[in-house]
C-alpha cells in the first residue's frame, strides 16, 4: 500500500511539472492540489488498514468500510476547500491532477 501512495506523490508531482510547462504557476498548485485530494485520504487510509493489522486480531471488514467511506469524504471534502479557498483555480489542471494520481496504480500493474 506505502508503494502505491509513493507512487501516486510522484504521479501527482510529475502531473504538477506538466501543468507549470503548459499552463503556468496556477495550472501547477492545481494540478497537485488534485493529486493531493487523491494522495492524502490513501496515505491515511493505508495507515489505518497497517495500524489495524498488527492489532491482535488483524484488521476486519468494518474498518476497511469504515476507512473507506472516511477516505470518500474527505477526499470530497478536500476538493471543496480547495474550489472555495483557491482563487486561481485551474479546474481543468485539478481534475487532471486527480484523475492522474487516482489512475497511477495502473503502472504498477505494468511492473513484473
Amino acid at each position: 500500500m506505502l508503494r502505491l501512495v509513493s507512487l501516486q506523490l510522484l504521479a501527482t508531482i510529475v502531473a504538477g511539472l506538466i501543468a507549470a510547462l503548459l499552463g503556468g504557476w496556477p495550472a501547477a498548485v492545481s494540478a497537485i492540489l488534485g493529486g493531493g485530494c487523491c494522495v492524502v485520504p490513501n496515505g491515511l487510509f493505508a495507515l489505518r488498514l497497517f495500524a489495524n493489522a498488527r492489532r491482535p486480531g488483524g484488521a476486519n471488514p468494518m474498518t476497511f468500510m469504515v476507512g473507506e467511506f472516511i477516505k470518500i469524504a474527505l477526499t470530497l471534502t478536500l476538493l471543496g476547500v480547495i474550489a472555495w479557498l483557491y482563487r486561481d483555480l485551474n479546474w481543468l489542471a485539478l481534475t487532471c491532477g486527480f484523475i492522474v494520481a487516482l489512475k497511477s496504480y495502473i503502472i504498477l500493474l505494468f511492473r513484473r
